[in-house]
């Protein structure tokens, strides 16, 4: 079992007849090879690709019983040189198993798949239930449907497969019967933003006090092109964020399993801010709830599993905000280098939302952080022990 941060490679979901055929496919050896070196690079321990099986072309409103089997790559995906590939660079692939909302044939293909998982390396699984439910009648939060999220969790569990269950029932503590059960979408995560009005300014910060209470919520944070008129000038689409915000979204919302969700280039081109990316805990051993308001804000400090680092984020709605937070949580006599990721003076999530600015300052305990979020806006910290060394290079925080 893996738990920490992978880069996701989204390449399925393209509605229509046209992507089985288009040249080259997005899920092929080549581009699956350019994520797992941006992953080894970058310190992540797995890629999830999408849209390496067959039945894309023809998957989505169709209502069909039959559309994947889970086992049979697109002629460009090559199944045995990628584990091979991705072994050799310290980086395990994560399966994808889209349903389409055809439930009972999943339930068929289940042995199948993990056994096809277990032969070519992988030991996780994203599952995915867009569309109807089959069998016709069977809803995603119904009896029937609660019982098949649990027989997937039981049966990945005996193949020593962990799960990550999108457009599922939202978890209310069976992660904890099944620990390999790691995290659920289970609500409108952050794709919900490209395809669609999206979710406003203070979905975020209701998520906290809703959904997050059940379990942890793959909400696949960490977009760093906020408007989809980059990729297609025609569009209107967009995350109602800032790019600090989404930043600090990987402190608020908890799920040990966490995706770098943009495309490699975006992140290359904005290094500095991805740092944060990088460092960042995906578990933890303490949390404390700084301040907060449902709807409105919520401010999130955590302690890194196994370490002495502490993680802040600082979310909004769509109103700019101020703070001032105490940093009291911090190790007494212990000076700590803080990193800020804030919103630039003139950012603004509609607007202005990859405006950012970075900050190093020395603090202690004893400090309070001002912070000034931007509308739709937020703020994410880094916080690490200084060595004296380094506490000779960086001004104190006043």
């Amino acid at each position: 079992m893996h738990v920490g941060k992978s880069s996701w490679d989204y390449s399925g979901g393209q509605v229509g007849s046209q992507q089985a055929t288009r040249v080259p496919h997005g899920a092929n050896t080549a581009n699956v090879k350019r994520y797992i070196d941006f992953a080894a690079k970058n310190g992540f321990s797995s890629v999830l690709v999408e849209g390496w099986n067959t039945g894309w072309e023809d998957w989505f409103g169709q209502w069909k019983e039959d559309v994947f089997d889970f086992v049979t790559p697109y002629p460009d995906f090559d199944v045995k040189e990628l584990q091979q590939y991705a072994a050799a660079r310290g980086v395990k692939i994560i399966m994808h198993h889209e349903t389409s909302g055809s439930v009972t044939n999943y339930e068929r293909w289940m042995d199948t798949a993990y056994r096809f998982m277990k032969q070519f390396g992988y030991d996780a699984v994203k599952t995915g239930y867009v569309g109807r439910i089959i069998p016709r009648g069977e809803h995603h939060d119904g009896q029937w449907m609660v019982k098949h999220y649990e027989r997937v969790a039981q049966k990945t569990a005996s193949y020593n497969i962990m799960v990550n269950m999108h457009e599922s029932v939202r978890l209310t503590g069976l992660h904890r019967t099944y620990p390999n059960w790691l995290a659920s979408e289970a609500a409108r995560g952050n794709e919900f933003n490209a395809w669609s009005v999206g979710n406003p300014p203070d979905h975020e910060t209701i998520l906290p006090f809703t959904r997050l209470m059940g379990g942890p919520m793959d909400y696949t944070p960490g977009i760093f092109k906020i408007k989809m008129n980059y990729y297609n000038p025609g569009k209107t689409e967009q995350v109602h964020t800032t790019l600090t915000k989404q930043l600090a979204l990987y402190v608020t919302m908890y799920s040990p399993l966490q995706m770098a969700a943009d495309l490699p280039e975006n992140y290359e081109a904005k290094m500095d801010a991805f740092q944060f990316i990088k460092d960042v805990a995906a578990d933890w051993d303490d949390t404390k709830i700084l301040d907060a308001e449902p709807g409105d804000y919520i401010i999130t400090a955590r302690k890194a599993k196994g370490s002495s680092n502490w993680f802040v984020g600082a979310i909004t709605d769509e109103l700019a905000r101020n703070f001032s937070t105490s940093l009291s949580f911090l190790d007494p006599g212990k000076k700590y280098i803080a990193a800020i990721y804030r919103d630039a003076d003139n950012a603004h999530w509609k607007d202005n939302p990859e405006a950012y600015i970075i900050e190093k300052f020395l603090v202690d305990s004893k400090t309070n952080l001002k912070l000034k979020l931007a509308p739709g806006g937020g703020t994410a910290v880094s916080l690490m022990p200084a060595t004296v060394e380094e506490a000779k290079h960086f001004k104190k925080y006043k």
